[in-house]
């Protein structure tokens, strides 16, 4: 399926499932929030990675305008919903300041390994606990996905887009899998320099080599 839809690029990638909240202050985004608003219609998030838009992005839906400011800002609450392809970028549309584009939807499925999920909780809270940070995922650990724990585990936004583009859940949770093995494995590797920086300079009880 296609479709045409607003657009409002940001730099950070939304997942499936996200609750966003956002501020909007631009001429261009305060008029695109009303019509979508008005129209009950969602508009499209596409990920700004390097001052680019990329190809893919999440739609989300508005679920209210939380405040209206004296100059026209808003505060809004979103539920972002399904993954979208931009097939053409439409930069100019009659009478608006924001810019669309014709869209497709990739098949995105859900069905993953509940022992996996198992394993990257459990790292990401040992994560957590080494940088000394709690997070609620809001929701009970059997009915956690791997979009709904993707920004818990420190991936940059390069991390997180590529992951974004991965139809399978099996394969999205793969990933986030070996992400983590590799920064437990700097995390342990720090924690081994400090402790060596720490002795240095104190009186060494050490075995000596026997040759």
């Amino acid at each position: 399926m296609t479709n045409f839809i607003p657009l409002f690029p940001l730099p950070l990638v939304v997942f499936p499932g996200e609750d966003l909240n956002l501020h909007i202050f631009e001429p261009r985004y305060k008029q695109l929030i009303t019509d979508c608003y008005a129209a009950k219609k969602p508009f499209g998030i596409p990920s700004v990675i390097n001052n680019e838009v990329m190809e893919l992005g999440t739609l989300v839906e508005i679920v209210e305008i939380s405040k209206v400011y004296d100059n026209g800002e808003m505060d809004i609450k979103t539920k972002a919903t399904v993954v979208f392809k931009i097939l053409e970028q439409i930069q100019e549309l009659p009478h608006k300041l924001y810019h669309g584009a014709i869209v497709t939807y990739p098949t995105t499925k859900y069905l993953g390994s509940a022992p996996l999920m198992k394993k990257i909780l459990q790292s990401i809270r040992e994560l957590h606990s080494l940088i000394n940070v709690h997070k609620d995922f809001k929701k009970p650990d059997e009915s956690l996905l791997s979009f709904d724990v993707a920004h818990h585990a420190g991936m940059t936004i390069e991390e997180e887009y590529q992951l974004l583009g991965y139809d399978e859940e099996l394969h999205r949770q793969e990933y986030i899998k070996r992400h983590l093995v590799k920064v437990l494995g700097v995390m342990s590797q720090m924690d081994l320099l400090r402790t060596k920086v720490q002795l240095n300079g104190h009186f060494k009880n050490l075995e000596g080599f026997k040759f």
